[in-house]
């Protein structure tokens, strides 16, 4: 498995953006992208030579992210790409991991499978077995 993406949860996706721009010299190229399970909007954003770095603002008080982002927001996940989500997630949870979502189809990734994991050491893990991102901005 390598990390995929590292993801943030924000306020704003909009004040996000122009944060990790003005800060990190990072640039968005995926449009907003609504996922509906987890009550969340997402952008993606890239710089050369750098991990990807995902921004989640929740959409309202019932997203499982609402009271983090309210606090201020932070690192949320590292994610993972593996070769097949369902068998990792099975691995992990033989491993004693505590499956926080199985897998389902995940907007952000063109409804390819997601899952995410707590992996402990206060790490929250996402899985993708694609290299699909939806919505991707062309310059």
């Amino acid at each position: 498995m390598n990390i995929d993406h590292i993801g943030i949860v924000v306020k704003s996706l909009r004040d996000g953006v122009e944060h990790w721009h003005k800060v990190f010299g990072y640039k968005q190229f995926t449009r907003e992208v609504l996922n509906t399970r987890q009550k969340v909007k997402v952008v993606f954003l890239h710089k050369e030579n750098s991990l990807p770095v995902k921004l989640i603002e929740p959409l309202d008080t019932e997203s499982p992210i609402y009271r983090f982002a309210k606090r201020g927001g932070g690192l949320h996940h590292l994610c993972f790409k593996c070769d097949n989500v369902n068998e990792e997630l099975e691995r992990m949870q033989t491993l004693g991991l505590r499956i926080l979502a199985p897998a389902q189809p995940g907007e952000a990734f063109d409804n390819e499978n997601i899952g995410f994991v707590f992996a402990g050491q206060g790490l929250n893990v996402e899985l993708i077995d694609t290299e699909k991102k939806a919505e991707i901005i062309t310059y």
